[in-house]
């Protein structure tokens, strides 16, 4: 049986897809849709990981010289033999990405954008010769490209922000031809230096580079840029006529960026992974782009991989990897009490409306809570199911893999919150050490009624006993000196908590349930069988402990009991 074609795990070069033996999911319908509705500057905003960067690969290749031909042979684009004929290889194409740029300050990131530009004007070194240029020109080209005495593109500020604007002009001359403009992740410069605390200087020079090549640049035919953001308020794109900004509520492109449920199908039928659709459709489905529903594109590529390659069995998380998720803690950590609730509905998986402003700056951030909610729906943290006749969008979690990115995270401000009165942390730990239920029960009642916590039936009930796990073990945690283990294997099976207090030969077995409805008792009485039943206490036993306490514990919403033997 003939091997099937490669799943394109991290790939985003386009030739590289399509001469390497790599299954491409066909979007090349964008450039039809793209030339029908020009703009002079066009913006698809979406979140990372949805297929911008392979797209604008896409784009360079069909339209730049020299290309095109045989790499979009069999492709939805080779059927318009009009587009092909007049498009295709026919323009100098400038193609940059700014998401490497992320200096821990400002000199640095500039470094980084410097050498991203001088790479790619590195690309046209034929413009040295060329009969077209005057020597001025010449010199104009060379200072791009120059090296200092360390390596490094030695091109001046100045000649930085004018460097796009100058290597159009070099380019439209030498061809005759105006030139397109690419540009992947625009806004990635303005997050990082807004995390570092360089914003301003950041902006600045963004703006003044973006000012020059697409607001006062006659060689300019049009320009395509991708982001996060929509980073209006800046002034970044003040003054751009024919300016045109397709975001995720936007019906046209909707089906261009990320995987349709019909592509999702047919990858995972080619592959023989059908058995999987729904929980890849649980997992990583969700997104909704305008009223189409969208795959993650990363997620289903990486869980396929996997399956492949026999790595893993279940679905994987594998889209949090690719951002340090830091804009859910600073909305957890401003929430008020009723934003947490509104947040314990999404998790339960439910809904909430809110007013999205898609024209934010990073400025605006902290401003107010409320901004973040529209951070987190342009990012992809949150999606939509609707819009009322007020304007306010209807949000959701899209799938359980960002539901457990929010769960992660609330952990994570928990266990920091809970920090900030070592006192009251000491003792409820010192309470498990002392048998003491009562003091067990009130303290734990008390940190979930701070928390944000799970507990609406949309929920499976394991989800539910491993968010209140997660609660606990992270309390525990606290105490350095005892040794604390989360489902180790003892006796005939896995218990929930395990403590080994070895100063004072203690061991401890702790086993939580979801009291459904409720029923308290019943669940803290079925937690204790089960330790009983499957001999939880074997290892403590074995490694010494003399005193050993059995904790079960029911949680129900905000409310737990405990109970001990």
């Amino acid at each position: 049986m003939a091997m099937k074609t490669r799943l394109p795990m991290g790939i985003e070069d386009f030739e590289e897809m399509r001469t390497q033996g790599y299954y491409y999911v066909d979007k090349t319908g964008l450039i039809k849709v793209l030339l029908e509705n020009l703009g002079k500057v066009n913006l698809f905003t979406r979140p990372r990981r949805f297929g911008k960067t392979l797209n604008m690969s896409m784009l360079k290749y069909f339209f730049g010289y020299g290309s095109g031909g045989r790499l979009f042979d069999g492709l939805e684009i080779s059927e318009e033999k009009e587009i092909c004929s007049e498009y295709m290889g026919k323009y100098p194409v400038i193609s940059i990405s700014l998401k490497g740029v992320s200096g821990r300050n400002y000199n640095d990131a500039k470094g980084m954008l410097r050498g991203i530009v001088g790479n790619e004007a590195l690309r046209f070194q034929f413009l040295l010769e060329s009969e077209r240029l005057t020597e001025v020109e010449h010199q104009q080209y060379k200072k791009m490209i120059e090296l200092n005495d360390d390596g490094e593109f030695a091109m001046s500020d100045t000649h930085l922000k004018n460097s796009l604007l100058i290597l159009s002009r070099l380019l439209q001359k030498h061809y005759e031809q105006k030139v397109i403009v690419l540009i992947d992740e625009y806004d990635v410069p303005l997050d990082k230096s807004y995390q570092s605390g360089y914003y301003d200087e950041m902006v600045e020079l963004v703006r003044s580079m973006f000012g020059q090549v697409l607001k006062t640049n006659d060689s300019l035919y049009f320009a395509v840029l991708t982001g996060c953001l929509r980073i209006s308020k800046e002034s970044i794109f003040t003054g751009l006529n024919n300016f045109k900004v397709y975001t995720v509520k936007d019906v046209r492109y909707r089906e261009y960026f990320g995987f349709t449920n019909e592509e999702v199908r047919q990858m995972l039928a080619y592959y023989g992974f059908m058995e999987q659709y729904d929980a890849i459709r649980e997992w990583y489905d969700g997104y909704k782009f305008s009223d189409m529903e969208i795959y993650c594109p990363w997620d289903v590529i990486n869980y396929c991989g996997d399956l492949r390659d026999g790595s893993v069995t279940k679905p994987q998380n594998y889209w949090v990897n690719t951002s340090s998720n830091d804009i859910i803690r600073r909305f957890i950590s401003q929430a008020n009490a009723f934003t947490r609730r509104e947040i314990e509905q999404l998790i339960d998986g439910g809904s909430v409306k809110k007013m999205i402003h898609q024209e934010l700056t990073y400025r605006d951030l902290d401003s107010d809570i409320d901004n973040l909610w529209s951070i987190l729906f342009t990012t992809g943290y949150l999606t939509q199911c609707g819009e009322d006749d007020n304007g306010l969008t209807e949000l959701v979690i899209p799938n359980k893999e960002v539901q457990w990115i929010f769960v992660e995270q609330i952990h994570k401000w928990f266990k920091e919150e809970t920090k900030k009165d070592l006192g009251k942390l000491e003792s409820f730990c010192r309470a498990f050490e002392e048998n003491n239920t009562a003091a067990i029960e009130e303290g734990f009642t008390s940190y979930l009624q701070k928390t944000i916590s799970i507990r609406d039936t949309n929920v499976k009930k394991d989800m539910k006993e491993n968010f209140y796990h997660g609660i606990l073990l992270g309390l525990l945690s606290h105490m350095d000196e005892w040794i604390i283990r989360s489902n180790a294997e003892s006796g005939e099976g896995y218990s929930d908590i395990s403590v080994e207090i070895e100063s004072r030969e203690i061991g401890i077995v702790i086993e939580l349930k979801y009291a459904e409805n409720a029923r308290f008792d019943a669940a803290c009485q079925e937690a204790l069988q089960q330790i009983r039943d499957r001999n939880y206490e074997e290892n403590l036993i074995d490694d010494g402990m003399k005193t050993i306490y059995r904790y079960g514990i029911a949680c129900y919403k905000k409310r737990c009991k405990v109970i001990s033997e």
